[in-house]
């Protein structure tokens, strides 16, 4: 029996390995962008009707529109739609008044039964729009999102390509003064978004068009059905993959700057995410079709796209599954279970390695912000099983020296148990990220930055880990699907 449990133990470990692959392949791709994708060099002009949908933005809404009035881009071209989504605040005065400024230029469409969510609100201002016949593109984004004076014309000129449906930007973190949080969500997106979505653009197939920032050709828009989808938490992502399975490319354009505010401490990250992780679950399933299936699905049913959205999508499973496989198999040959930890995790070191410096490579502005987020990403625990995997006398010699000045004499049955510690500690991770934000959401705001050094010892990437895990509870249970708005205060900072 052990002779048949003991190989099928090694590969269930080595299971834990498909997401390291997964980012090394991912930031490979996008290290051949430069080479493989060509941006078009002349501007293109499209008519292009901006969908803002707006409840409660009166601390937002007049900076946004301003800067979306200075863009570089054709006056004449360009008609601002706030839709209103029955707000209480002073977000219909300050729109109402910015329109009698620029007239013919930003129009206030107001829904006056609202609280349907983000997707019905933009629906409404379709409507209207594409009854109305001006447009030739739409761009839907945030109420709170900057958008740099050039950043609209660099998605546009995508269009000038008949073969073009949609087009991205790049969605950074622009909270200022930044807080430790936003300084972990800002390395995220270079790693998200950055690096990602470049190597999908190489890949032929883009996940999601970033919701800040949704450029979409008016032919596009109609092969999907006219409107945005309202039966799912990812209605970007639905978009997203209609346009590219209705025959048209999605492009990400990575010089086209969108400064974005975003949550401020774990709570508000957990809520947003838990949507995000939600709609993901429920788009993985709607679209079942066409994992896997390139000839149906062309570039999106491909290995290489799989790989890439299955090993976010399951990673919490590969974590539990390498985890109870390495103490399962200790159980019947400690010996081998030490040695295939340590092929696991000197991948992770290879990964850790290649991901972060890429990744201060492709956007070094953020690197010099964030170096000590991106280091810590995986948090100092995750860091420490690390250099043990590299070089365990380092650690044995050091932790046996801390014990014994602490007039503890070490043995066998101590090392054994952190070894265990370090075999469970890939999936008891998200369960400590889990309990630092239970701690977070106990206390009172004003002292919720007292998680920070907790977060930075257990990991970012395990608290992002532990809302996929949350959202597959979630959805299992059916829980109401709600589009919790983050909550905004314009703190983006005047950023170029």
């Amino acid at each position: 029996m052990e002779d048949v449990a003991r190989p099928i133990l090694v590969a269930l470990v080595l299971v834990g390995a498909i997401p390291l692959v997964a980012g090394c392949y991912q930031f490979l791709l996008a290290g051949l962008y430069a080479l493989r994708m060509r941006t078009p060099r002349e501007p293109f002009y499209p008519r292009v009707a901006i969908v803002i949908p707006a409840w409660n933005e009166a601390a937002v809404v007049e900076r946004t529109l301003d800067r979306l009035l200075a863009l570089e881009y054709p006056a004449d071209c360009v008609r601002i739609y706030v839709v209103d989504d029955a707000s209480t605040d002073e977000t219909p005065r300050k729109v109402l008044a910015k329109a009698a400024e620029h007239p013919g230029r930003i129009f206030h469409l107001r829904r006056e039964r609202g609280g349907e969510g983000k997707a019905h609100t933009i629906n409404h201002g379709l409507r209207i729009i594409r009854a109305e016949g001006w447009y030739e593109a739409i761009l839907v984004i945030d109420a709170d999102v900057i958008f740099t004076p050039p950043s609209l014309r660099r998605m546009t000129r995508h269009l000038s390509d008949e073969r073009v449906g949609a087009v991205t930007g790049y969605i950074k973190e622009g909270s200022r003064p930044g807080n430790w949080m936003n300084r972990f969500v800002s390395f995220e997106y270079v790693t998200a978004q950055a690096a990602a979505r470049r190597a999908q653009n190489v890949l032929g197939a883009q996940a999601c068009l970033a919701g800040g920032a949704q450029l979409l050709r008016r032919e596009s828009l109609e092969a999907v059905g006219g409107e945005i989808d309202t039966s799912t938490l990812a209605e970007d992502t639905v978009t997203t993959l209609g346009v590219q399975l209705a025959g048209k490319k999605v492009v990400f354009e990575p010089h086209a700057i969108v400064w974005a505010e975003e949550p401020r401490e774990i709570t508000g990250l957990w809520k947003q995410r838990l949507r995000w992780g939600r709609g993901n679950v429920q788009v993985t399933r709607r679209f079942r079709h066409i994992w896997l299936r390139r000839g149906r699905a062309g570039s999106l049913g491909g290995i290489g796209f799989a790989l890439i959205w299955f090993s976010v999508f399951l990673m919490p499973v590969f974590m539990l599954t390498s985890s109870a496989s390495l103490v399962a198999l200790w159980f019947i040959d400690d010996g081998e279970s030490l040695e295939v930890f340590r092929t696991l995790w000197f991948l992770n070191v290879v990964t850790y390695l290649f991901v972060t410096l890429s990744s201060f490579s492709i956007d070094p502005e953020t690197a010099k912000r964030t170096w000590r987020e991106g280091l810590l990403f995986p948090g100092a625990i995750s860091l420490g099983i690390i250099l043990y995997a590299l070089y365990p006398p380092l650690f044995e010699d050091t932790i046996a020296g801390w014990l014994r000045d602490a007039g503890i004499e070490p043995d066998d049955g101590l090392a054994t148990g952190f070894l265990l510690f370090a075999y469970v500690w890939l999936s008891a991770s998200m369960l400590a990220a889990w309990l630092v934000k239970l701690l977070d959401s106990a206390l009172p705001k004003r002292l919720r930055g007292l998680c920070a050094p907790l977060l930075y010892v257990v990991g970012y990437g395990p608290l992002l880990c532990a809302i996929t895990a949350a959202a597959y509870v979630k959805e299992a249970r059916g829980a109401e699907m709600r589009w919790d708005k983050t909550e905004k205060t314009g703190a983006v900072g005047e950023l170029t």
